[in-house]
Order: C-alpha cells, then sequence, then structure tokens
C-alpha cells in the first residue's frame, strides 16, 4: 500500500471534481482549481501545512465566495490571508474577505497556522462556488439549484470522508441553513457521527464584530470539547 500524504491526496480530490456543466436561472460555477496559478498556489499551501498522513479534523463551509477559495482554492483564504499567514506570495489578485478575516483571528488564537493546519482541514459542503449576476450565491439559496448540485455534493462529501479524517464530529460553519443541510444529507449517509454547527465569520464579522473575541472563543471551545 502506497504511503499517504494528504497534500497529494488533497490536490488530486479538486482536480478530480466533476461538476454537473450547466446550472439554472444564469448561475455560473466558481471553479478556479482549474487554473494554472490557482492550482500552484494550492500546491504550495498543501506541500507547506499537508505534507504528511497525520490524521484530522474536518470543518466544512458552504462554499467558497470569490475573494476566498473562489479565487484562491483555499478555503476561507484569501490572497491577504495567504501572505500575512501563511508566508505565501502569489501573483493573483491582492484582496480580502470578512470570512478570511474572521478565520485567520481564530487560527491565531489556536496557535497559528502551523499548529491549527496539522489538526484541521478546512473544506465546504459544496467544494465549488456559485456566482448569480457577478454577486456570490450559496448552494441553498436557489431551490433548483439546490435540487441540480445534491448528487455533485454528496459524492464530493463521500470523496473526501474516504481520506483519514476523524470522523466522529465535523464542524460546520453556518449554523442555520448549511447545519440543516449537512445534518439532513449525514442522516442519509451516516459519514459523521456528530455535526457541530458553528456561527458563520460573515455574520459575525458584519453584524456582532464588537464580540469577535466571544465568537472565536465559541469555536475554540468546539474544538476542545
Amino acid at each position: 500500500m502506497s504511503h499517504f500524504v494528504w497534500a497529494e491526496a488533497l490536490m488530486r480530490l479538486y482536480q478530480d471534481l466533476q461538476p454537473p456543466p450547466h446550472l439554472p436561472n444564469g448561475i455560473q460555477w466558481l471553479y478556479p482549481q482549474q487554473q494554472a496559478p490557482v492550482q500552484e498556489v494550492m500546491q504550495i499551501f498543501f506541500n507547506r501545512f499537508f505534507n504528511d498522513g497525520v490524521p484530522r479534523r474536518l470543518i466544512l463551509g458552504i462554499n467558497p465566495g470569490r475573494f476566498g477559495a473562489g479565487a484562491t482554492g483555499v478555503n476561507f483564504t484569501a490572497t491577504k490571508q495567504l501572505q500575512q499567514f501563511c508566508g505565501i506570495d502569489t501573483a493573483l489578485p491582492q484582496q480580502s474577505e470578512l470570512s478570511a478575516e474572521f478565520i485567520y483571528q481564530m487560527i491565531e488564537a489556536y496557535g497559528g497556522p502551523a499548529r491549527f493546519y496539522k489538526d484541521f482541514f478546512i473544506g465546504a459542503v459544496c467544494p465549488l462556488g456559485f456566482v448569480q449576476a457577478g454577486k456570490n450565491i450559496n448552494y441553498y439559496d436557489d431551490k433548483a439549484l439546490l435540487q441540480q448540485v445534491t448528487p455533485f455534493i454528496t459524492h464530493s462529501i463521500q470523496q473526501l470522508v474516504t481520506l483519514p479524517f476523524d470522523r466522529r464530529k465535523v464542524f460546520c460553519v453556518g449554523g442555520e441553513k448549511n447545519y440543516k443541510h449537512l445534518l439532513r444529507w449525514n442522516n442519509q449517509h451516516q459519514w459523521f457521527n456528530t455535526v457541530v454547527p458553528l456561527p458563520h465569520p460573515r455574520f459575525v464579522m458584519q453584524y456582532r464584530r464588537r464580540f469577535v473575541a466571544d465568537y472565536i472563543n465559541q469555536y475554540l471551545q468546539a474544538f476542545a470539547d
């Protein structure tokens, strides 16, 4: 049996995605992993933080947005966070996003990227994102979209959990709709023993910014339980 390395397995996972080609209601895929500059960034990131076979825990966001994983291929990580926290320079457009700012404050509180990514991988319930009329849209925001991409989503998670994750818990970022859908699919497929909801960083940064430290503690407490 070949020696398992996360970096190789994760790259293969994203390269092997086969999303349905046509989406309803003028919605388009965000699929940056097809682009060579993004593949290069992902390879550097995975080689830096996932170049081992140590079991990890899984965090799942909703789906990538235009300025985070929809640009860099790395979940909850815009180019600003890649450079500032991960030490990865890139020719991709320099930008940030609110969710990434919260996540990296949380990662710093955990002990920094090297320690955090040794314990966790951040994925997404839907590994690719969506744009409608130039704006981000979530997989559950449009009923026709949800119906069309459900087989792709469940297949993607099925492929993800073939990797050596600790499947006793999955941490679900987005404590309402994302949690509801992931919980329903998990009841059907039995991927994880428990789905633990966490508040979404964008909600925190837009509406509860004064309480960021409290929300970071909520994340850290959930990871410690």
